[in-house]
């Protein structure tokens, strides 16, 4: 008989009650017969913590969620180049020898925003709002650059280069054809929250694009379907970053 160690995965952040990253990866090992391995949320309320985390010789790849896609960075031995330009990790890979561990960082949520906009992206395409300016903000913001869309982050305090929800008037919102929240606002539980823009002037040539997957559609997208828009749900991507991950975890390319 051939035992095999079980091999540890996982989602780091604080809090993680919203996460579906743990049911997604459980019902994946089990769907496609892989029975080896197991994915558990681990809550650090500091992002320290980590380092006490990967003493598990069993642990191979992590996930990282809010508030840690910066903050993890300086903690890790190796970054990849697309992730350092992002500024913003959201997967670990563990590498291990008989002295050291190894924690390369990439960001996956690049590939699961590409694939969710790819599809209703086209050439001369207009321009787009992004709302909010964390780690999520910046991944959006490196694929729309590479789709050579032209875009305006808004913030809720003025920061360089960015935009306030007051300075979002009339001709900024009818002229700009996609909208993407990447805050948490309409996340569970505070499932009535949605970001602040006139909803009134968005129409049938709008593109709302929401990150938070749960629920799948959030006030911020009923908004939009009421005005007729195209919505986006983040659960598509949550499934691609996803994948995505698990393949960065298990390639030696990476």
């Amino acid at each position: 008989m051939i035992y095999r160690t079980m091999r540890k995965f996982g989602l780091i952040g604080y809090p993680l009650g919203h996460s579906f990253s743990k049911k997604y990866f459980t019902d994946k090992f089990c769907r496609e017969g892989i029975p080896d391995c197991v994915y558990d949320n681990y809550p650090l309320t500091d992002v320290r913590q980590l380092t006490e985390l990967v003493s598990d010789y069993r642990l191979a790849g992590l996930n990282v969620t809010i508030p840690y896609k910066t903050a993890v960075m300086p903690l890790l031995t190796g970054i990849d180049p697309e992730a350092a330009a992002v500024g913003a990790v959201n997967v670990i890979k563990i590498g291990r020898s008989i002295d050291r561990v190894e924690l390369k960082g990439f960001n996956s949520d690049i590939y699961g925003i590409t694939d969710t906009l790819r599809p209703v992206i086209s050439p001369g395409f207009g321009r787009a709002l992004v709302l909010g300016s964390g780690g999520s903000s910046k991944a959006v913001c490196h694929v729309l650059a590479s789709m050579k869309i032209n875009y305006m982050v808004v913030s809720r305090v003025k920061r360089p280069g960015c935009l306030t929800y007051g300075e979002l008037g009339r001709d900024i919102i009818q002229n700009t054809r996609l909208i993407v929240n990447t805050t948490p606002l309409g996340m569970f539980p505070d499932t009535e929250g949605y970001p602040d823009i006139d909803y009134k002037l968005l129409g049938p040539d709008h593109i709302l694009f929401d990150l938070v997957y749960n629920p799948e559609i959030t006030s911020f997208l009923k908004k939009g379907q009421e005005r007729g828009c195209t919505v986006l749900s983040g659960l598509k991507m949550l499934h691609s970053q996803a994948e995505r991950s698990w393949e960065i975890w298990n390639s030696n390319k990476y």
